[in-house]
């Protein structure tokens, strides 16, 4: 296993009100917001100062998503995102969102571990 696998990776807001929560992170934790363009629509990416903090997402460009609560998603660094989902089935989670590709960013899929509590998975590229 290399030195990442298991580690916490990355962080997303997933929010209905992507303006209001970008104002509100500025204020209160001094981030500035740099946007990326995806297939979907604009990702947005906290900075502090130059270092990447965290994600902001827009619900409502996943219609699978669009009708979930505005939450914090973190996302796990693991060698093998595909082998990953299927371990979690095995043991007793479900995949919500089966693997995919994230240009320039990785290998991603969104799991459930056995108690319910879902979370990504990451192979960073």
């Amino acid at each position: 296993m290399s030195e990442t696998h298991g580690t916490v990776h990355w962080t997303e807001l997933n929010t209905h009100d992507v303006e209001a929560a970008k104002a509100y992170y500025a204020k209160v934790c001094g981030w500035s917001f740099d946007e990326m363009p995806m297939d979907e629509g604009a990702y947005y990416v906290a900075m502090k100062g130059e270092e990447m903090v965290a994600g902001l997402f827009d619900l409502a460009l996943m219609p699978e998503m669009k009708d979930l609560p505005s939450h914090w998603l973190t996302y796990l660094a693991v060698d093998d995102v595909d082998a990953s989902a299927t371990d979690t089935e095995a043991m007793g989670g479900t995949i919500i969102r089966a693997p995919w590709d994230v240009d320039g960013v990785g290998r991603v899929a969104i799991v459930s571990d056995p108690s319910g509590a879902a979370f990504g998975l990451m192979t960073p590229s």
